[in-house]
């Protein structure tokens, strides 16, 4: 089997410089068939001289798509071959601009019969395809400049590690882990508070005890993510969210969002309508995750935390059953 269809779509960035090398190297010997001293990678630059008197560097590398370092190095090679010629900006002289020279302009007059002949190859190679390749590239450039390889891939490895990331409930197994998530959020952007102590240290009685809830993030067989669902007695709200934390080597997984999620399913499941919670503006991650999550800012309730400067609430609806 060919390498490539053993390879795959995966290899589309290889199979496509192959074809690039395998065209560039005709280009070379097109113009050497028509006696025209061109590199093929000069083309862009002399095809957007032959249309305009004159152009600044950047103006070129805007309409080609290419780097300004990348079309300066190409106006440096064309002026050493005697093809660009430089100059001054009509307009404004304090900016330079580069124009075909007189034998640029030979080339210019001169190439036009081998712009027809490849034209009326290129044309055949489609009529003799499947697909047109031209009209393929300019999808894939729309597709490219809507969402990027990169942020696709990216999308696809934080949807598969989500999906074997397990939530699950409370055991004393899990007390370390915790505290220590935990400890290890709150100390790196505030301190450790009262308040803290208080649940960290005896998450059964403090949080479980009271009718509350933790739940744990595991990620191959290890917790790496952690919160808490807290019984609020005699308030408007039912529940606090807290103590949510995420180690930060297992970040990009989702993990946040898949505790949140989970934990306010469990409040609706447990007959809770409302759920509070308490952060500080400085951690922009969380609060863009308690926006996602349907959490609103309200004011005006008492906290116990000092690092504080946020309070949301979201309601979660109506029960089931109801």
């Amino acid at each position: 089997m060919d390498f490539y269809d053993n390879a795959g779509i995966k290899a589309i960035g290889s199979r496509l410089r192959m074809l690039t090398e395998k065209i560039t190297e005709d280009a070379a010997a097109v113009y050497h068939l028509y006696d025209i001293e061109l590199r093929p990678k000069w083309f862009p630059v002399f095809y957007a001289l032959s249309q305009a008197e004159e152009l600044t560097i950047s103006r070129i590398a805007q309409q080609i798509r290419h780097s300004h370092p990348s079309v300066s190095k190409i106006v440096s090679e064309m002026t050493s071959h005697g093809l660009i010629s430089e100059g001054n900006d009509k307009s404004d002289g304090r900016r330079n601009t580069v124009c075909l020279s007189e034998k640029g302009r030979a080339y210019q007059e001169k190439i036009q019969d081998q712009y027809q002949d490849v034209e009326y190859a290129i044309k055949a190679i489609n009529d003799q395809a499947n697909h047109d390749l031209w009209q393929a590239i300019q999808e894939w450039e729309f597709l490219l400049e809507q969402k990027s390889l990169l942020r696709r891939v990216t999308e696809q490895k934080k949807l598969r590690e989500s999906s074997t990331v397990q939530i699950v409930n409370y055991e004393s197994k899990y007390a370390p882990a915790f505290r220590s998530l935990n400890e290890q959020w709150i100390s790196t952007y505030f301190k450790m508070e009262e308040a803290d102590y208080k649940s960290l240290d005896d998450p059964e009685g403090y949080i479980i005890g009271k009718g509350g809830q933790i739940y744990v993030a595991v990620y191959r067989g290890k917790p790496v993510g952690v919160c808490a669902l807290i019984r609020l007695q005699g308030r408007e709200f039912d529940f606090e969210l807290a103590k949510m934390a995420v180690d930060p080597a297992a970040q990009g997984k989702s993990i946040g969002w898949l505790l949140g999620s989970h934990a306010l399913e469990q409040a609706k499941a447990l007959g809770g309508k409302k759920v509070y919670l308490e952060s500080n503006t400085s951690l922009k991650p969380a609060i863009s995750l308690y926006h996602k999550l349907g959490f609103q800012k309200i004011v005006g309730h008492a906290t116990p935390y000092e690092r504080c400067n946020i309070q949301m609430a979201v309601t979660i609806g109506k029960l089931k059953n109801e």
